[in-house]
């Protein structure tokens, strides 16, 4: 089995022990979670649960870019909210960078998230390349 690192200056620098994904065999990849923090600057992006959204799936295309894929090569996500009250507001976007494929998810309400965030955002893909 071969395991390949990504990193990727257009999302969030690693603040752990871990890598933004891994590619295993050269066919799937695992995304860490990712987080609403903008990589140009670092900082949390301050707004509501789609302003959030929004800033994790953005770093997760990225994520992908560098491994070769892409959100359409997607095929399973977790999401973790703080606050499950905001799952109808998180899917309105989340259908936003899915809308032609629906990869297997679930998604559940965690105790807390890193700097108090309300989403982080996880998913394995296939390489497309």
């Amino acid at each position: 089995m071969s395991l390949k690192k990504i990193y990727t200056d257009k999302a969030p620098k690693p603040i752990g022990a871990y890598s933004q994904a891994i590619v295993v065999d050269g066919k799937s990849i695992y995304t860490a979670g990712q987080v609403a923090i903008d990589p140009a600057t670092n900082q949390l992006v301050e707004g509501d649960i789609k302003t959030q959204t929004r800033q994790v799936l953005k770093n997760v295309e990225q994520v992908l870019k560098a491994a070769g894929s892409s959100m359409s090569s997607v095929f399973k996500t977790t999401v973790f909210l703080k606050d499950l009250g905001d799952f109808a507001a998180m899917n309105e976007v989340y259908a936003e960078f899915f809308s032609g494929s629906a990869p297997a998810r679930s998604t559940v309400e965690v105790a807390r998230l890193p700097r108090d965030m309300k989403v982080e955002i996880e998913v394995v893909a296939l390489v497309e390349e």
